[in-house]
């Protein structure tokens, strides 16, 4: 059973998500129940007893609803059911229970920017310009001229021809068969609350809200300026991100769903919103989202990009200053409004594993140096596994145009298709979309069909032998999540601590009880001078050495230093 608290006349849950432990699941790659080659909800329910071992708390789970699978899922066609190659809704009304029998909350993502082209509401828009589903979706423009000169996030330009041949066109952020809202409709906003409301009252306990911070659009016959007065599409972000009127819109959604279901987590993809824009969005006056994801996190260093190639798919070294810097600036700026998220990786983003660390140890000390901070830590399913991205042997594995182009200027530069195809391996957000490997049987256990995604596996790891191996990466992470849901991790007080560019340290601090996170970011042996004189080991990754006041990190290694008492 889950506690209740009263706060001002209104009963909420007892904080749950800022205690939570959420773990990400891409249901298409997680199990598959049925051999038909696709995770389902099913499956899902299989690895329930999994999930409760490695001791999380919460799952998010990435879109299921009914989709043509555009944008694997990202594209809804139908917000009341379940796409088929996902199972039933008594499927997911069981998986809901056994989640909750199980003491594990359950997130859902919801897209409410865009729809499908399939959307019934677009379907009736396209037949004439009196339709009464018309003002649900951004249309624009005459003669067939488009109104503006932004780009779409996937290529091109956000506007695309009305099927209907009216002429004008309609907005598309991302693909072409996906649709913005249009939420300056009242009617747009009471229907999608509805779409909330109907999940809430099945039992979820919260809603990733998708690309949120683009709701809001500027004046659709504004062109971005471009030097040199080019007519290609620009991807003109100022004027579809983050604009007042999402603060606007949003409020009296965010307000209608807490007033029907206060115990919700509403977390929202803030993707390019700087700690600011954070800070309006989860401060409790806003009255918006509890939390956001942002992307701004991570800082490439680019001095050592091949200037003969794009710099698209080129692997990128992570710059730790600036890293630092980022994590201070949010763990401060927040302190007093919200907790910040914790995550490493995602659906959208090449695996850890993959993109920043050099060997295991690395990665276990990532993990260490992340997830200890103070904020709200989402592990993406197969990295407490250690999984790397998979390696595509084919453009058209990558479903992307993007990556046909940047391959193609590869070869003309003087690459070889595989090189480029390698490099894009290592870089493409896909090929981190790769099965769950359960064993070592045919498919790792995923499935008794082909799987859906194709590619050379990099990893030869198996859940069935970590879970047999004392050493592994999941107990490396069952130990971490053990001391995550510890009082001075989950609640103590952060402070970073002044080192080297190589070395990344912060204090938590609880009452009478402190501790010092200590990680090394090189793969040189590197001495710190600690701020207290006597420790207790709580947790450790590679070689350290500790004599009084001095540390010795070695290569990639991280620590976890409780402070004795009296000091």
């Amino acid at each position: 059973m889950f506690s209740l608290v009263f706060r001002k006349g209104r009963m909420y849950m007892n904080d749950w998500y800022n205690h939570a432990i959420i773990y990400q699941i891409y249901p298409k790659s997680f199990q598959d129940s049925n051999g038909d080659g696709i995770g389902d909800l099913n499956g899902i329910r299989q690895r329930i007893p999994y999930l409760k071992r490695l001791g999380i708390t919460a799952v998010w789970l990435n879109p299921i609803f009914v989709s043509p699978q555009v944008d694997n899922g990202y594209d809804v066609a139908n917000y009341f059911a379940i796409d088929e190659s996902m199972g039933t809704m008594a499927d997911m009304d069981a998986l809901i229970n056994d989640f909750h029998a199980a003491g594990i909350r359950i997130i859902l993502d919801f897209v409410l920017n865009h729809t499908s082209d399939q959307h019934p509401w677009f379907q009736d828009a396209v037949t004439s310009k009196d339709s009464i589903y018309r003002d649900y979706y951004l249309f624009a423009g005459s003669g067939n001229h488009r109104p503006n000169n932004w780009g779409s996030f996937f290529g091109g330009s956000v506007w695309s021809p009305d099927p209907a041949g009216s002429g004008q066109s309609y907005f598309h952020l991302f693909d072409q068969k996906m649709p913005d809202l249009n939420w300056a409709n009242p009617e747009v906003r009471r229907s999608m609350g509805d779409v909330a409301e109907f999940w809430l009252k099945k039992g979820i306990d919260g809603l990733r809200l998708d690309a949120f911070i683009h709701i809001a659009k500027a004046d659709l016959y504004q062109n971005y300026p471009v030097l040199g007065g080019d007519n290609k599409p620009v991807v003109a972000e100022p004027f579809f991100a983050n604009l007042p009127k999402v603060q606007e819109w949003l409020r009296p959604f965010c307000s209608r769903i807490r007033t029907d279901y206060p115990n919700v987590f509403l977390l929202g993809e803030a993707a390019s919103a700087n700690v600011n824009l954070a800070a309006d969005y989860t401060n409790q006056q806003s009255k918006l989202m509890d939390a956001v994801i942002t992307f701004r996190y991570f800082t490439d260093d680019e001095s050592k990009l091949n200037s003969n190639i794009p710099a698209q798919y080129q692997p990128k070294a992570m710059d730790w200053f600036e890293f630092k810097r980022t994590q201070v600036v949010w763990q401060e700026t927040l302190k007093s409004v919200s907790l910040p998220v914790l995550y490493w990786g995602n659906h959208d983003m090449a695996r850890v594993a993959t993109r920043i660390a050099e060997n295991t140890t690395q990665a276990r000390s990532l993990a260490l140096l992340m997830y200890l901070q103070r904020g709200i830590p989402i592990i993406y399913y197969g990295d407490e596994l250690g999984l790397h991205n998979l390696k595509f042997q084919n453009v058209g594995d990558f479903n992307d145009e993007t990556v046909a182009s940047f391959v193609s200027k590869c070869v003309e530069a003087g690459m070889s298709q595989d090189e480029a195809l390698a490099m894009a391996s290592l870089v493409h957000k896909l090929p981190a979309r790769g099965l769950m490997p359960w064993d070592d049987s045919d498919n790792h256990g995923f499935s008794r069909h082909t799987p859906w995604i194709h590619g050379r596996e990099v990893d030869t790891t198996d859940v069935f032998s970590q879970i047999h191996d004392k050493d592994s990466m999941f107990h490396f992470y069952q130990q971490l999540i053990d001391l995550k849901k510890q009082p001075l991790f989950e609640d103590g007080d952060y402070r970073l601590i002044d080192t080297s560019g190589q070395v990344y340290a912060y204090s938590r601090k609880l009452g009478s009880k402190a501790a010092i996170v200590m990680v090394s970011l090189s793969g040189d042996q590197c001495t710190v001078t600690m701020p207290y004189h006597q420790y207790r080991r709580m947790m450790s990754v590679g070689d350290y050495e500790l004599q009084g006041q001095e540390i010795t990190l070695g290569a990639y290694a991280g620590v976890v230093l409780e402070q004795v008492k009296g000091e």
